[in-house]
Order: structure tokens, then C-alpha cells, then sequence
């Protein structure tokens, strides 16, 4: 394992990048109109886990847009994944 200066020397500009990516896209999303999306909410929510110091953050991120329902549905109502669950596990 490497430590915190190489990992940083590493992968701090991609990450950087990505970071000001999505600083874009939510721009780009925040200016436009139309109604709330699931997707975007959902994007919020992941955001939120990375806010602060503790493990596993890509877990966490993972399964704010993952479904924990464990019973199949009938069929497919779209033909293709849209990257976020539209339930809620309220």
C-alpha cells in the first residue's frame, strides 16, 4: 500500500477533473428547467456520503443508487438500466 503522498501524487489531478466535471453537470442540471428526477436526487444523496472522513465511502456511494429489494419484479418496465433506484426504502 502506498501512502497518503503517493496516492495523492498519483490520482489527485483525475480526481480533480472528475470533481470539476461534476461541478459542471450540476451546474448544467441546476440551470435547467423541468421537473425533480429521481436520478438527481438519488445523486445528492450519494454526494452527502462522501462529506466526511470514514471507510468504505465507495460502498456507500454504491448503494445509494442501488435497489436492496431482494424479490425480482415481473418484467422490465424500461430496455435499459437508468443508474439510479426510483424506489424509496423509507
Amino acid at each position: 500500500m502506498n501512502n497518503r503522498k503517493e496516492i495523492l501524487d498519483l490520482y489527485f489531478l483525475d480526481a480533480r477533473s472528475r470533481l470539476i466535471d461534476i461541478a459542471a453537470f450540476m451546474d448544467r442540471v441546476n440551470r435547467s428547467e423541468g421537473q425533480a428526477d429521481f436520478r438527481y436526487s438519488q445523486f445528492l444523496e450519494a454526494l452527502n456520503e462522501l462529506g466526511g472522513t470514514s471507510s468504505n465511502q465507495a460502498e456507500k456511494v454504491l448503494l445509494t443508487f442501488s435497489d436492496p429489494t431482494e424479490d425480482p419484479i415481473p418484467k422490465a418496465t424500461t430496455k435499459a438500466a437508468c443508474g439510479a433506484w426510483p424506489g424509496s426504502i423509507n
